[in-house]
């Protein structure tokens, strides 16, 4: 993105043993979290069809979203404590392995055929709480696998497996819906048992360095006060959050691909790969030329493009001129991703780090399970293409706004000037 780039990162970072296992493991989870969570929305959205309207089904999957965060939200800051105090690799292996659990249970009631859709709402639940943990737990183990001066090629790797995940398990799910549901949620707990088994692996020390001696609340606080003071990490976290908190059309490609662009599930898959596939496009970019200058800017802007690629995407009744636009917004928001993930990683303290990627993974999760929710409240009242354009309008409006409330963020130059 830059003139001045640094050259490809070296790729001996992948061939550090440690680190290639939660590669692996990172890769697996997201693939089958995400194969699991396309089989949701498109299990949820066909049976309220069943006996309701659009805009009420459309609001039924955005619950989904609201059933997830919840939990999340809740155990959140517990579970940064937990991650600074315990062995990184235990929760992550059991976190994934309550997934798999999870889409065992979706895999029968699918079989069975229920009608019923509170019973995938509890296993939302359990799947909001398994995923609190995750994301402090994946964000504070992997300095711990690799030297120093490897983190941000780390982190530009690491993002292959978010990305990636997010295009062959949307498009994994989707296909395998076309076919049988329970399949579908046979292939992503066989994913996520993947993700448990290459964690389990890993033969490195996992647990806190530095393990901190306060009490639970005191930690708690310190996190929140470490977060509210920083006000780069703070602008940062935040402008995802409002981003695709209003910008997020996740929940709405069910519509789309039912009743707007009439492509079906396998149309479906397709809209919700897109994004991940304009991510891993820019991702690659990034990794190969990794931004150096105006990062601020860079972040920022992105958000507006994010914004726009909505606003474009909400007026389509084209099914590639949609995939093109959520293709786009999918390269915006892996901009923002980068700079963020980076910021954690190298600015942050180990003995604050699993606190701190809580605090971000709150933010994240409602910007996405929250976001979920709030564009089916939308689209219960506006309808699905007035809660797209809503939300693409609010991400280019919170562009604007964080740009003057974080002056901070917009003149962050090198990423390297954070620490």
């Amino acid at each position: 993105m830059s003139d001045n780039a640094a050259p490809a990162p070296e790729i001996h970072v992948m061939r550090q043993p440690e680190y290639l296992k939660l590669w692996i493991g990172r890769l697996c989870a997201y693939m089958g979290y995400y194969a699991q969570a396309v089989t949701i929305g498109w299990q949820v959205y066909t049976i309220a069809r069943l006996t309701r309207g659009v805009e009420e089904s459309a609001f039924l999957v955005g619950m989904v979203g609201l059933a997830q965060f919840l939990p999340l939200f809740a155990l959140s800051f517990i579970s940064g404590e937990m991650v600074d105090r315990h062995d990184r690799r235990r929760i992550l292996v059991l976190c994934w392995g309550f997934q798999t659990l999870a889409s065992i249970a979706l895999m029968v009631m699918a079989w069975m055929g229920v009608r019923e859709l509170w019973p995938v709402f509890l296993v939302a639940v359990v799947v909001g709480a398994s995923r609190s943990f995750t994301s402090p737990s994946t964000s504070a183990i992997q300095p711990m696998l690799i030297p120093r001066d490897m983190v941000t090629k780390a982190v530009a790797w690491g993002m292959f497996t978010v990305q990636g995940g997010r295009v062959f398990g949307p498009w994994l799910g989707g296909l395998l819906c076309a076919v049988s549901v329970t399949a579908s949620y046979a292939v992503s707990g066989v994913l996520l048992l993947g993700a448990a088994t290459a964690i389990a692996m890993i033969t490195a020390d996992t647990k806190p360095r530095h393990k901190p001696t306060g009490n639970r609340l005191e930690m708690i606080r310190e996190g929140l006060d470490y977060v509210w003071k920083n006000k780069l990490v703070l602008g940062a976290i935040s402008l995802d959050l409002f981003t695709v908190l209003f910008g997020s059309v996740v929940s709405l490609l069910p519509v789309y691909a039912r009743d707007i662009l009439q492509v079906g599930p396998e149309g479906f898959g397709l809209l919700r790969s897109a994004d991940s596939i304009g991510g891993a496009i820019l991702t690659t970019y990034i990794t190969t030329r990794p931004l150096r200058r105006n990062a601020g800017l860079w972040m920022l802007g992105s958000t507006v493009v994010f914004g726009a690629a909505t606003l474009l995407f909400a007026v389509s009744t084209n099914l590639w001129f949609s995939v093109v636009m959520i293709a786009i917004f999918g390269a915006a928001d892996a901009v923002s991703n980068f700079i963020r993930h980076s910021l954690l990683q190298i600015a942050i303290p180990d003995a604050m780090r699993g606190r701190v990627s809580a605090v971000s993974g709150v933010f994240v999760s409602a910007s996405n399970e929250l976001g979920e929710f709030e564009s089916g409240v939308a689209a219960r009242f506006m309808g699905p293409v007035g809660s797209a354009l809503f939300g693409g309008a609010m991400a280019m409006l919170v562009a604007v706004a964080w740009a003057k409330i974080f002056p901070a963020l917009r003149k962050a130059d090198t990423i390297e000037a954070a620490e």
